[in-house]
């Protein structure tokens, strides 16, 4: 391929822009980051900022600018269209490894500029073609060229040292589109140049949001000899935004604050409405919002978090003498930094900035020290699942610093030496946090279950509808035994369940999801704990369905009050009287029913015998059978009639006590 120096015109891309380093960054924990930038900018010039691709959403959502001195006229930033639909508008293509034969081709009747050593060409490209060299010859291009004289002539192209195309347009064309090839060639970067009006230098400052890791927390409580155990902080910061944070005001941010992607970068295309002439098209229907009536509310949420912390001092377990020189070796001794981090709420929000400049280079991260205080904490056990017979050995963090502590890791020494690891939630001041670190062998603890059948506990009688609420217990008991020979503290937590309530020892404080016990171990001691919960259930039937037997056992209830259990025994009663009437209904039905067979065979017999000669008598015997049965068949209808008349009589006078029945 051809190696030709280009005219300096073509690089004349434009004027730089003026950069604004990065001053401030503040870091949050809902993954995004709050930069600000300032720097000089002298009369005249723009500045530019380099973002991702995937920051310029957040950064057209957020970007504030202020130019001090001056007035901000506008913002220009990168499309986001592709580079093949950006370079689509030119009259010539460059494609990889593309001669440039190919692109002198291209645009055939264009005017161009040649040297070729001491000789300068111009003239109106016709053609220009790359020509295939013989075996072992390297290939060469040409261009025809129709010069001013009126002469054609075909110059190969190795021998031109430098081109440019006479016509300015079609050369600011090959400008702008190296310049978009350019610009393509990281897909990542983005450029925002800000244009501002001013007569003289000043000071632009730009600030916005953009996705950021998180900044993390680790700790380290250390039980020593002091009054209170020292609580030491580091944060974690990782700098991946492609450049140097060089002596930066770094502030870090325990909360998250809402943030979310709305597309702003990407063009949107809106389909139009057709509009037509009023007199051209039917009307049509309009829609209308509804009316919101009324204001919001507010409400008390349920369940309730770890407890406010009992302010004073930690009981601390004293380290003999003989262990002090046992581990005088390696104990644990606060690392030996100041924490420069002036800590202040904001809002809901709580904030660590950090006094002195910081420095984080591109792609490294950094731990800075915010926390080195005493706070206040005492050592315990805590049983939480069966999962294991053994508790663990766990400590109550009291956040006495007047500070938020961010959520993270915890790494617990005690007695001089590493007791465990421990995972805490965030805590605001004033409050307080159980962690765990380690397994307590030296306690086990078992558990027994033993439930008891349904107890009645209220009966209640509403519009002809009965509630029973009955009641179960159920007794989860816990047997601790301490195989050490000191004292301990345990806390026992139990599951709320949904639908129980406790009816023995109320717990010393109580969480969203479980009870806690507090219980106190003697020596080689074995300590129980009864934890006895009642679930309560409703039960309802409408009177009228139910019998008397079911009615007698809550007659008998000795917790129902006299004036309940007469009532229910006179429903009772009428519920007797009822059945028995029914019972004589369906006894007369069924002798009713029995004599108007018993006709029917006898009918049957008599029409058999008439046909037969000498059977007169039989048949006489027959008919004064049949009308006696008759007879017995109109008073067993009348007193049918009776007893469905006084069913009717007995039903209207139990409906009208059901009706006035309440308790």
């Amino acid at each position: 391929m051809t190696n030709i120096v280009l005219w300096p015109t073509i690089l004349a891309v434009g004027a730089l822009a003026a950069e604004l380093p990065v001053q401030q960054v503040t870091l949050y924990k809902n993954g995004i980051g709050y930069f600000v930038r300032s720097g000089e900018v002298k009369a005249g010039e723009a500045a530019r900022l380099e973002f991702k691709a995937g920051e310029m959403n957040d950064v057209l959502k957020s970007l504030v600018i202020f130019d001090e001195g001056g007035k901000v006229s506008g913002l220009r930033y990168d499309s986001s269209e592709p580079l093949a639909t950006k370079l689509a508008e030119f009259p010539f293509q460059l494609g990889d490894h593309q001669p440039l034969s190919a692109l002198l081709d291209q645009v055939k009747g264009a005017r161009v500029e040649l040297k070729t050593g001491p000789e300068t060409l111009a003239g109106s490209i016709v053609s220009a073609r790359e020509i295939k060299g013989a075996e072992k010859q390297p290939q060469r291009e040409e261009v025809t060229l129709l010069l001013d004289s009126g002469e054609l002539r075909t110059v190969d192209l190795g021998g031109v040292t430098a081109m440019r195309f006479s016509d300015a347009v079609l050369q600011g064309q090959l400008v702008k589109y190296l310049a978009r090839v350019a610009a393509g060639r990281s897909q990542e970067k983005r450029s925002v140049t800000v244009d501002s009006i001013g007569e003289r230098a000043r000071r632009l400052t730009a600030s916005y949001v953009v996705p950021a890791p998180v900044w993390k927390s680790s700790y380290r409580l250390a039980f020593t000899d002091a009054a209170e155990p020292t609580l030491e902080g580091w944060a974690i910061v990782d700098n991946t935004t492609g450049e140097d944070w060089s002596k930066v005001r770094l502030a870090l941010v325990s909360g998250r604050p809402v943030s979310f992607i709305t597309n702003l970068y990407k063009p949107r295309m809106v389909e139009r409405q057709t509009a037509e002439l009023p007199e051209e098209e039917a009307e049509a229907p309009e829609l209308y919002g509804g009316a919101v009536v009324g204001g919001v509310g507010t409400g008390s949420g349920g369940g309730t978090g770890a407890g406010t912390f009992r302010s004073g001092p930690a009981k601390m377990a004293k380290i003999s003498e003989n262990r002090k020189d046992q581990f005088a070796e390696r104990h644990w001794v606060a690392s030996s930094v100041t924490a420069p981090a002036e800590a202040a709420e904001r809002g809901e929000l709580f904030e660590y900035r950090f006094e002195t400049p910081v420095t984080v280079r591109n792609g490294e991260s950094a731990m800075l020290p915010f926390l080195q205080q005493e706070v206040a904490a005492r050592k315990l056990l805590i049983f939480s699942t069966a999962a294991s017979e053994f508790p663990r050995n766990a400590v109550e963090i009291g956040n006495t610093t007047g500070k938020t502590l961010d959520g993270g890791p915890i790494t617990v020494f005690d007695g001089n030496a590493y007791a465990g690891e421990a995972l805490m939630e965030t805590v605001k001041a004033g409050d307080k946090r159980l962690v765990s670190y380690a397994v307590d062998l030296g306690t086990r603890v078992a558990t027994k279950l033993d439930s008891s059948s349904d107890l009645v506990r209220e009966i209640h009688v509403r519009r002809g509808v009965l509630t029973v609420r009955t009641a179960q217990r159920e007794t989860k008991t816990y047997t601790i035994h301490n195989v050490d020979a000191k004292a301990k503290t345990l806390i026992v937590e139990h599951a709320i369940r949904q639908g129980c309530r406790l009816t023995s020892t109320q717990p010393s404080e109580t969480t969203a999801s479980a009870y806690r016990f507090e219980v106190k171990l003697r020596p080689q001691g074995t300590e129980k704990l009864p934890v006895t919960e009642e679930r309560l259930m409703d039960q309802t039937v409408a009177l009228t369905n139910t019998s008397s037997d079911f009615l007698s056992a809550y007659i008998q209830n000795k917790d129902l009050d006299e004036a309940a259990r007469k009532q229910l025994e006179r429903i009772g009663g009428e519920k007797r009287l009822i059945a028995e009437n029914d019972a004589a209904i369906q006894r007369a039905d069924q002798e009713i029913n029995s004599l108007v067979q018993d006709q029917e065979r006898i009918r049957q017999n008599i029409l058999t015998l008439n046909q037969v000669s000498g059977q007169q008598e039989q048949v006489q015997n027959y008919a004064r059978r049949l009308s006696a049965q008759e007879t017995e068949l109109a008073s067993l209808r009348d007193r049918q009639a009776e007893r469905k008349q006084k069913k009717a009589a007995l039903e209207a006078e139990l409906n009208k006590l059901i009706e006035a029945m309440e308790f």
